[in-house]
């Protein structure tokens, strides 16, 4: 097996159906399955119980930081060194050079909020002056979270789930990232080059405060990467990954879950080296973890059909409701409506206040 390439070309699948459907159509068979499952379970935000030691369970608003607090030394040990702060104008970098020193880091740096969704506000950090400026563009009094940059060039989402009593969990989706990436020809512009790319043009302004100077020609074959992250909004592409699901990453990323206190659903985010050693449960660090809020995100591989993508998406939902209703036996109240609906209010007054991502 070939190790994990640093990006995928996007020229392919412009005909994916699910990539050209506004948002508000996606949604709207996961939600009819929602309310469903909550007439099902008589709670509409039973989920919110699915993790109990996180906020909401991790469905919404809870910090990035809340994941790292929950783990024991075996997680601790393949995650990216990270740490975090209160953003106040007057110290600002001398909190940010403290936060470095105790977590251990050095540029480049990635840094990103707290509170966060869909890459917003992420931004690869190389330099003293560079952290300045997007402290200085960051909300006050909001938590910001500085973590050690890694190069590997594979990026995964390991979807993980154990039902409460269970002594294994198990993992039951694996997504392969790619970043946003353009391919030379030695003859056009990046700016030409992402303009004659179908995903890549419906972004808009992909090179957003990108270091790429877009007016560049790359020379032929020459892969540029476009962005930091790789999330679907700024072209990023995902791609299924179940053929990488082995009994030794199942037993890795099984024993990180459960040094994670009372962890029972969400997805790993992880970079790695090769796919041979990820197969093999090894050689991938953590740089995230999401909850009970966190896509099935293999789904919108574009070749997946889309009955197949939403079912995939309803077999987890289905999963994430058994889960929180065992929780609630043992004893877990599950929060109110009106409370994750602030939280909700509070997570989408914040991501237009975050510096943009890179």
């Amino acid at each position: 097996m070939k190790s994990a390439p640093a990006a995928a070309g996007t020229r392919v699948d412009t005909r994916a159906f699910l990539e050209k459907l506004p948002k508000w159509v996606i949604v709207i068979l996961p939600v009819a399955h929602w309310v469903l499952m909550s007439l099902r379970h008589r709670a509409a935000v039973l989920p919110s119980v699915a993790n109990p030691k996180i906020t909401s369970g991790g469905l919404v608003g809870e910090g990035k930081t809340e994941y790292f607090r929950i783990m024991g030394v075996v997680a601790r040990a393949v995650t990216a060194p990270n740490g975090s702060f209160v953003v106040h104008t007057e110290r600002a970098a001398a909190d940010a050079a403290a936060c470095m020193q105790a977590a251990g880091l050095a540029f480049p740096i990635i840094a990103k909020p707290d509170i966060g969704w869909c890459g917003f506000g992420v931004r690869r950090i190389d330099a003293p002056i560079e952290l300045a400026d997007y402290l200085a563009a960051f909300p006050r009094s909001e938590r910001v979270v500085l973590q050690a940059y890694v190069p590997d060039a594979g990026e995964a989402g390991v979807f993980y789930v154990r039902l409460p009593g269970e002594t294994r969990g198990r993992v039951l989706g694996l997504a392969l990232r790619y970043f946003p990436q353009v391919i030379g020809d030695g003859r056009h512009s990046i700016a030409e080059l992402i303009a004659g790319d179908a995903r890549l043009a419906r972004l808009g302004d992909p090179l957003h405060r990108s270091r790429i100077d877009p007016a560049r020609i790359a020379a032929a074959g020459e892969v540029v990467r476009l962005a930091t992250i790789g999330s679907s909004r700024v072209g990023g592409l995902y791609r299924n990954g179940e053929a990488l699901i082995t009994p030794q990453l199942t037993t890795a990323i099984d024993a990180v879950a459960r040094d994670m206190d009372e962890f029972h659903f969400g997805r790993f985010d992880l970079r790695y080296a090769s796919e041979v050693a990820l197969m093999e449960g090894r050689g991938f660090t953590i740089i995230e973890v999401n909850g009970a809020g966190s896509e099935a995100i293999e789904a919108w591989d574009p070749q997946t059909r889309p009955l197949a993508a939403f079912g995939k998406i309803m077999a987890k939902q289905v999963l994430l409701f058994r889960i929180a209703a065992a929780n609630r036996k043992r004893g877990f109240e599950p929060m109110g409506f009106l409370a994750l609906a602030k939280l909700h209010l509070n997570q989408q007054r914040l991501i237009p206040l975050y510096p943009p991502s890179n």
